[in-house]
């Protein structure tokens, strides 16, 4: 049984878009996604480490980056998606005080596995944080 809000294999076009999500960059994301994901570069939560590495701010890791990845695109296909692949590109940091959103579109649909692939971008102020793509196994 599929739940309801899950995309179906089916649904699914190339060139569908998927909804806008923006997401404010805060010293709490930023340092809590550090924590979590046990990376303690000091570029992450110290400011003053950070301004030393010549940064104006903390910045996000690659996994906080990867995490959001994945909610965009969960957030959109439900809960019984399985990511068959995600393959990102780091661009401009996520620096706290700044915005990222999200965009993207099925670029690719495979009815021998029932795999739709997903292009996107994370744009913050200075250009896009983020690029890349997810393939997902849809029910």
């Amino acid at each position: 049984m599929t739940l309801q809000n899950t995309k179906r294999f089916d649904d699914v076009r190339p060139g569908e878009t998927l909804p806008e999500l923006a997401i404010p960059i805060t010293v709490g994301l930023v340092t809590g996604g550090a924590i979590a994901t046990r990376d303690y570069f000091p570029g992450h939560h110290d400011l003053n480490a950070a301004k030393a590495l010549g940064s104006p701010h903390i910045f996000m890791n690659i996994l906080t980056t990867n995490g959001l990845v994945q909610r965009y695109v969960e957030d959109w296909a439900g809960p019984e998606a399985r990511f068959a692949s995600l393959k990102i590109k780091l661009g401009a940091p996520n620096y706290p005080g700044d915005s990222m959103t999200f965009n993207g579109a099925v670029t690719g649909h495979d009815s021998a596995t029932r795999t739709v692939e997903i292009t996107l971008s994370g744009k913050n102020s200075m250009g896009n944080h983020v690029t890349g793509t997810v393939a997902l196994v849809l029910p």
